[in-house]
């Protein structure tokens, strides 16, 4: 409850809370210093005289502080919020900058007008500034020490009855939302991640101005280009049948910026995709920082944005710690690892082939998967803490519920002391065996003791344990007692292997694994197998699931890595053809002589690309390519790939031509400005992000697109519609 800062008045009990901070200066960007808002308005004194005070405000609504007090003051804003409490009206008003609490009492003249005050009109207020004293002061808001004494109040412009609230955070339907987007930017939350934003491109901007980048602006409107997604097409009116693409990226232009003698270059450029929306990437159209350098290597592209986007995440990660020195990982390392190019370096997680441990072994399934099948491998997932059989049965299910057959597992528990005796017992008399004959002889009478009393659990024969012995001995005898010590512990040791699979491959492969894996009693390790290309992918989804699930990932920090080596060509199965992998104007490594020297599709998709891709807690925020300068290499390439010389000086004429005379060695990159503001936001997806989005199925509820055209304008564009029917 809130209580004004005249005596007598007391709290008004309007949700039991004070007035809340929503649009506050911080969300907007502001300091709370009264410099920050609208010359005339922030920058005015605000006790000016009546004739030279500004017509709609003499200060924001977030700049009031305590040394404000006694000041009269004009404030316009929206009114956030109306609390009447024993006969006291209070009006929390909100603008751009902040919030303010402005009060009125009966025998005021304004009362009337206050009254009628409803959320969201937008009102004119005259008042003086008053300090609030004890506990009326709100320490959750920039201008809690004080509120404004309503002289006079205006209404500018009344709102209808709202189709969704503006205070607080409620959760309504986004169709809703988004059809009325001008009122959900009023909210506290949204507004704050479209401001910060802006302060995230301005800060990108200056860091690449001081870095010496130029910025420049390429056309919107050019030609279609096979760029791995669906132009939007744009039909030209004065050359009828022809059509403009909406650029997927400036790629070809930024290129033949640097060809055209300018050395650093760059952009916030706007980029169109007719592609399916996705959780990082909304429908139709998003923003990237595209840049490109001349005479320079990948490691000197490096040089230059690590800083930048360094600088960005820590100028706005709210404390949170940044990477500092970027990993470079190659992509076939970053497959084998993590399961993706795209590897969330907060989760601890890292897969092992552990292929060798299964080869011949008792668990047919992989032993016969590896015999039969060169490609095969069997990748092994740990799970540290995940040692129990309800775990691990859970991860089964959800493997089975993604269309696999299952999740093989082995998890590692403490013997029980009654068994952990008995072993001793069992291990102390196998060490007699380094001793004559007398010493073999009571450990074999001591084994068959306990043999013959069936000690519960103990799944060896004393003819095991003497082998077992007998081997150790040998190890022991030729120096190797790291050996020794690995079948001490693999038949001896604290450490219970348990699982189906466990049983299959028995005690010394199983203690391999564990000590590959550097697992202890509590743990668990799943497995995936086949042919690599096949499951690497599900195999990091299973990475990320049990991460998530044991609470590994460490959520308050930006782990940043470089992907590096990418492969130059994949294999198109659709197409049964050799396809570009990432960027078909990069350069591949080896450059021309790799590409001759490639005599089959294996030489050929064993090629690496000077291509990389910069990634932030799973996701990739940057790619980019040292790029091909050079007709002959870009013909070869192109050719391999299918693409004519005729096809590609059709389709790419102006980079062909500038090509042949004279192209720099150049290299670039773009970093997706739309993911790197939603992981700095912490928002869940690019709509709490973006100022006017489209919805899920790429139509804008706002505006009302796509819409239409009418007769004339398919006229005057000479097309006739082809739609299809109606089911």
């Amino acid at each position: 409850m809130e209580k004004s800062a005249q005596r007598g008045r007391a709290k008004p009990a309007i949700s039991g809370k004070k007035e809340t901070s929503a649009a506050t200066p911080e969300a907007a960007g502001a300091t709370g210093k009264k410099k920050n808002g609208p010359a005339g308005a922030a920058g005015a004194k605000a006790d000016a005289p009546a004739g030279a005070i500004h017509a709609y405000r003499s200060v924001t609504c977030g700049a009031l502080r305590k040394a404000d007090a006694g000041k009269t003051v004009r404030l316009s804003g929206w009114v956030h919020r109306v609390r009447d409490h024993g006969g006291l009206l209070f009006i929390d008003l909100r603008d751009h900058y902040g919030l303010v609490q402005c009060v009125a009492d009966p025998s005021d003249p304004a009362f009337k007008a206050a009254e009628l005050a409803r959320a969201e009109w937008v009102i004119r207020i005259d008042g003086k500034v008053l300090v609030r004293e004890g506990d009326t002061v709100n320490p959750n808001l920039p201008t809690g020490e004080v509120e404004v004494r309503i002289g006079k109040l205006d209404v500018l412009s009344k709102a209808e009855e709202l189709p969704l609230p503006v205070f607080g955070e409620p959760d309504y339907p986004e169709d809703t939302r988004l059809k009325y987007r001008f009122l959900d930017l009023r909210r506290e939350s949204l507004h704050k991640n479209i401001v910060k934003r802006q302060q995230i491109v301005s800060s990108m901007r200056r860091r690449m101005q001081d870095a010496g980048f130029f910025e420049f602006q390429t056309p919107i409107l050019t030609a279609s280009s096979p760029e791995g997604a669906r132009d939007f097409l744009v039909p030209s009116r004065i050359h009828p049948g022809k059509f403009y693409a909406l650029p997927q990226a400036p790629q070809q232009f930024k290129q033949l910026i640097m060809i055209a003698g300018f050395d650093r270059y760059f952009q916030i450029a706007p980029c169109f995709r007719d592609e399916d929306p996705r959780a990082d990437r909304l429908p139709g159209e998003f923003y990237q920082l595209d840049i490109e350098m001349s005479f320079v290597t990948q490691d000197d592209v490096f040089a230059a944005m690590e800083p930048v986007i360094q600088g960005v995440f820590e100028e706005f990660a709210d404390g949170k710690p940044v990477t500092r020195k970027l990993p470079r990982i190659a992509y076939d390392e970053a497959i084998a690892k993590y399961g993706t190019d795209k590897p969330d370096l907060r989760n601890p997680i890292v897969m092992q082939d552990v292929s060798e441990h299964f080869r011949g072994s008792g668990f047919k399934v992989f032993a016969g998967m590896l015999e039969r099948d060169a490609k095969a491998r069997i990748w092994a997932i740990p799970a540290p803490g995940g040692g129990s059989r309800a775990f691990c049965d859970r991860m089964n299910g959800w493997a089975q519920q993604q269309g696999q057959p299952g999740l093989g597992y082995i998890f590692w528990r403490e013997k029980t002391p009654e068994l952990s005796k008995k072993l001793e017992e069992v291990g102390l008399s196998a060490t007699l065996l380094f001793g004559g004959e007398e010493q073999r002889a009571r450990a074999s009478l001591r084994l068959r003791e306990l043999v013959e009393q069936k000690a519960d659990r103990i799944e060896f024969t004393e003819e095991q344990v003497i082998s077992v012995a007998k081997r150790m001995v040998d190890h022991e005898k030729a120096g190797e007692t790291d050996r020794a010590d690995f079948l001490r512990n693999a038949y001896f040791g604290k450490h219970e292997a348990s699982g189906p699979i466990a049983k299959n491959i028995g005690h010394e492969r199983a203690e391999a694994l564990r000590t590959q894996l550097g697992l202890k009693a509590g743990d668990a390790v799943f497995f995936a197998g086949g042919d690599p290309a096949k499951f690497h992918r599900f195999a990091g989804e299973a990475r990320t699931k049990i991460g998530t699930e044991l609470n590994l990932v460490d959520m308050d920090r930006y782990e940043l890595c470089w992907i590096v080596d990418f492969p130059f060509y994949e294999w198109d199965e659709e197409e049964k053809k050799i396809e570009f992998s990432h960027n078909p104007f990069s350069m591949p490594q080896g450059e021309l002589a790799a590409l001759e020297t490639a005599k089959s599709n294996e030489d050929l998709l064993a090629l690496k690309a000077y291509q990389y891709d910069m990634v932030c807690n799973g996701f990739e925020i940057a790619s980019g390519a040292v790029r091909n300068h050079t007709p002959e290499i870009m013909y070869k390439a192109f050719g391999i790939a299918g693409y004519g010389q005729e096809v590609v000086d059709h389709r790419f004429g102006g980079m062909i031509r500038a090509l042949k005379f004279g192209a720099p060695p150049h290299a670039g990159m773009a970093a997706g400005i739309d993911r790197v503001v939603m992981l700095l936001c912490g928002a869940q997806n690019l709509r709490e992000i973006t100022l006017f989005p489209m919805n899920q199925q790429a139509e804008d509820l706002l505006m009302g697109a796509p819409s239409e055209a009418s007769p004339k304008q398919l006229r005057e564009l000479h097309i006739r519609l082809n739609l299809p029917k109606k089911e």
